[in-house]
């Protein structure tokens, strides 16, 4: 089996699928953090910055079932390309946001984002197992998963430094910057990202496509299962909503936002390299699942009641590596079980379940942030995702964990 080290040096079509995606998170994050800290600052309320979010999320997730189909039935390099420019123009509204009468626009932009995201995420993760070798997929996907944690923390922290001392303005034009890079970079991957259709065989129409897709599902608990695990992190994530808030009740302010989201990232970094161990071995992988999600809660049951900030950080970063395994390990078996004419339409089941969960958070979050002590919404959370861990894992106790992992 490939290590990581060997797949990112040896395989030059991943290397540069990998970078892209570095460039896109990174993106993502560099233009959230200052944004999060500009809207209290311009409406004097925390709830534009959850509705924000919310928009990330819950756009996302509407439009899932759809793009999936679109990364099935359409070249998934111009797919990723024109998301990454669609997202560039979109990045150039938020110039406009100088005042809270034009706060608003903040949603039109990162819903604009969320958009272009939507055709990204699923064909990105659908194009993977295309430009490796099968020995090499689950080293791929360590390296892959990582990329999320490893933008997190760099977009966040660069993102709260560079915000704090130019200004959010100079971090939009930043993302731009790299949303164009990242297209660049996309456009010289030379494998190509789906497997080829029989000569003459029209790609399926939307409707078809999806009931093809959710007869799939249903005659599969097994990947039933998988495409529900996000979900647990996902319901607990409207702690994002009061990360701005926590590092100013701690004397942070915006340094301490971008350090939360960056510690965020360090966890969600290590926790594939942590637990990849789980990878190689299918019959830990159904336990290891419902173990990453019982740790994501309860370190945000701990960050509610931790007194000191430096206390915070490590829980925060506990909490996110459990959440960064559990990502890798359910896309790792997702690819590798199923085919790859189907792919783009499970992962965007999946998303779409994970970003829906994240949206209800956030939303709920933010429906009750100016009227309740934050670290209720912090306990919250944690105990909704430890609940959801533990039902999960009893639905799912039954199911075969040693089935034969293969990429299709």
């Amino acid at each position: 089996m490939a290590t990581a080290f060997s797949v990112v040096t040896g395989n030059r079509d991943f290397r540069r699928l990998f970078a892209a995606e570095l460039v896109v998170f990174g993106a993502d994050w560099f233009v959230m953090i200052p944004l999060l800290v500009l809207l209290p600052e311009l409406t004097g309320s925390g709830v534009w910055g959850g509705l924000v979010l919310a928009a990330d999320t819950g756009i996302n997730a509407l439009l899932l079932p759809y793009t999936g189909t679109v990364a099935d039935r359409f070249d998934r390099r111009k797919i990723l390309i024109t998301a990454n420019l669609a997202a560039f123009v979109a990045v150039l509204l938020l110039f406009t946001v100088q005042s809270a009468a034009t706060a608003p626009l903040a949603l039109v932009a990162i819903g604009a984002m969320a958009v272009a995201k939507a055709f990204y995420s699923p064909a990105a993760s659908a194009a993977l197992p295309n430009v490796v070798d099968p020995p090499d997929l689950a080293a791929a996907n360590t390296v892959s998963g990582s990329a999320w944690g490893t933008m997190t923390i760099v977009g966040a922290s660069l993102g709260g430094v560079v915000g704090a001392a130019f200004g959010p303005y100079v971090c939009f034009g930043v993302t731009a910057a790299l949303l164009l890079l990242g297209a660049a970079l996309t456009a010289t991957i030379r494998r190509p990202l789906q497997t080829g259709r029989e000569a003459g065989t029209p790609p399926p129409r939307t409707g078809h496509a999806l009931r093809e897709s959710f007869g799939y599902l249903r005659a599969n608990p097994r990947i039933r299962a998988l495409v529900t695990v996000k979900m647990a992190a996902g319901l607990g994530n409207g702690v994002l909503t009061v990360f701005p808030l926590i590092a100013g009740l701690h004397g942070a302010g915006v340094l301490g936002a971008g350090l939360l989201f960056a510690v965020r990232g360090a966890g969600a970094l290590a926790g594939p390299f942590v637990l990849g161990p789980v990878i190689r071995r299918k019959s830990w992988l159904f336990p290891g699942l419902a173990l990453s999600m019982a740790l994501y809660g309860v370190g945000y049951l701990g960050v509610a009641v931790a007194p000191w900030f430096p206390l915070v950080l490590v829980l925060v970063f506990v909490a996110h590596l459990a959440g960064g395994a559990n990502w890798v390990l359910s896309n790792y078996a997702l690819q590798g079980e199923v085919p790859d004419r189907l792919r783009g339409r499970v992962f965007s089941t999946d998303l779409m379940l994970a970003t829906l969960a994240i949206a209800i958070s956030q939303l709920g979050a933010t429906a009750v942030v100016d009227v309740v002590d934050e670290w209720v919404i912090l306990a919250g959370c944690g105990l909704v995702t430890l609940t959801y861990a533990i039902v999960w894992r009893v639905a799912t106790r039954r199911l075969a964990s040693d089935a034969t992992v293969q990429p299709s």
